[in-house]
């Protein structure tokens, strides 16, 4: 089966729950429930890629697991476990103006200005970014040509971040070198 060419990636199959087929699910999505409202999954395994249909969901605890109509019993549970599910871009809403999806963001390159800075310096480039409650946070890896080797974790908050070019490439933040 051949995958669409812009699959994002909406989360991951953590560990087998039960006995039944039964997945933990970790969803990328906000709310976590709305992982469920982009179906088919695709996932790829060591066979290829497949699609994965959720036969029913609940929450358990502090998070979420699924039945999936293609997974019958723990052993076909346990060899998709740590797989990672994507969809088809063109299933997501468009987002507002002033608004990112968070794998659009991966692999900017980070440009920090500081406020007696005539340029900025490079960081780095965007490895991923989590939540932490107060806000969420921007890792910047070092990259070829950055001002050195250290990695940042940046807050992701509108005094921090100057500019968005996600076509080309790049995010400007007020955040120095030397923080």
């Amino acid at each position: 089966m051949t995958p669409p060419e812009d699959l994002v990636q909406i989360g991951h199959l953590k560990a087998p729950y039960g006995l039944q087929g039964w997945f933990w699910v970790y969803a990328e999505t906000d709310p976590v429930a709305n992982v469920f409202d982009y179906q088919p999954w695709w996932v790829q395994t060591p066979l290829g890629w497949q699609t994965l249909t959720v036969k029913r969901w609940r929450t358990q605890g502090k998070g979420v697991v699924a039945c999936l109509a293609e997974v019958p019993d723990r052993t076909a549970a346990e060899a998709l476990s740590g797989s990672t599910l994507w969809m088809p871009r063109q299933q997501l809403p468009k987002p507002a103006d002033d608004e990112y999806y968070w794998s659009d963001l991966i692999g900017l390159s980070v440009y920090g200005w500081t406020d007696d800075a005539v340029e900025p310096v490079l960081l780095g480039e965007i490895a991923e970014l989590f939540e932490t409650g107060a806000n969420d946070v921007i890792v910047v890896r070092a990259s070829k040509g950055s001002v050195d080797a250290e990695e940042r974790l940046i807050p992701w908050h509108k005094t921090t971040i100057r500019q968005i070019d996600v076509v080309g490439g790049r995010m400007d933040v007020n955040w120095g070198a030397d923080y």
